[in-house]
């Protein structure tokens, strides 16, 4: 049995996130049919990161095993064949049989991106939240730095909508990153800029990343102070923190491996 790995690239706009859902259609489910017609067997295709409902991926790397006998490049070219355009395998590779994509992973980043001018071009208006009205920057930037270390994340978890399983879930994450980057931008129509949220962790709880954003999007409106961070984390209370930014502006753009990432041949992109 062969264990492939694949990095995927998705914009999350018409798809119910990752996970496969009854009805719904969603990256792991389009994945898995097309995989199911490639070699007349349903495998389960497993995913560094669940993303949720609208958010998009650069570099997602999910895992599947099969006693196929394709080629990587036959893999590839025909998974890129057979997937919607908004879907692409950037990268196909044979893996040790251990390997797991989300339970080897040693850190995620994701990107935010907030667009501050007066007009959203067309070309970019589904991968960014369009927010021109005053906001602090460097307030934003001073509280962002207080995510960093290993904290409990309750006050920026949503539920699972399992009480069972919010039970059981370990709260606590460690984030590596956590700052603010300013990119101006050319083609706007108008003096503007975009605001890039920038998170590295080790893994992230149910729209954590998006909660964290809205509650520094607070501060920078100066409803929050930036040293109220510290004190919002130790409340372990999702009511007392901000509220949760739309889809669109997250992006999963990297996931990190031990290197060499168990590989047992050569990497086609």
């Amino acid at each position: 049995m062969r264990n492939i790995k694949f990095t995927v690239a998705y914009d999350g706009t018409d798809f119910s996130g990752w996970q496969v859902q009854p009805g719904q259609c969603t990256v792991q489910g389009v994945m898995a049919d097309i995989l199911e017609q490639l070699t007349q067997t349903r495998i389960t295709i497993y995913a560094a990161g669940r993303t949720d409902a609208g958010v998009h991926a650069k570099g997602q790397v999910v895992n599947f095993k099969t006693a196929s006998a394709m080629t990587l490049q036959d893999l590839q070219r025909s998974f890129n064949a057979l997937l919607p355009p908004t879907i692409r395998v950037n990268a196909a590779e044979e893996v040790s049989p251990d390997f797991h994509s989300r339970w080897d992973a040693l850190a995620k980043t994701y990107r935010y991106r907030i667009f501050r001018c007066r007009v959203v071009p067309p070309f970019v208006w589904k991968y960014v939240h369009h927010d021109p009205c005053e906001i602090d920057f460097q307030s934003m930037a001073t509280a962002a730095r207080h995510f960093l270390g290993e904290h409990d994340f309750t006050t920026f978890a949503a539920s699972t909508g399992s009480e069972e399983d919010d039970r059981e879930r370990q709260m606590t994450r460690t984030i590596y990153r956590s700052e603010w980057l300013r990119a101006p931008v050319a083609d706007a129509g108008d003096a503007g800029e975009e605001w890039i949220y920038v998170v590295r962790g080790r893994s992230f709880l149910r729209h954590m990343v998006r909660n964290m954003v809205a509650t520094l999007v607070d501060v920078g409106r100066g409803r929050l102070a930036p040293e109220a961070l510290p004190g919002l984390l130790e409340l372990k209370d999702r009511s007392r923190s901000g509220g949760t930014m739309p889809a669109q502006g997250l992006c999963l753009e990297s996931v990190e491996y031990p290197d060499p990432a168990n590989s047992l041949g050569s990497t086609l992109k």
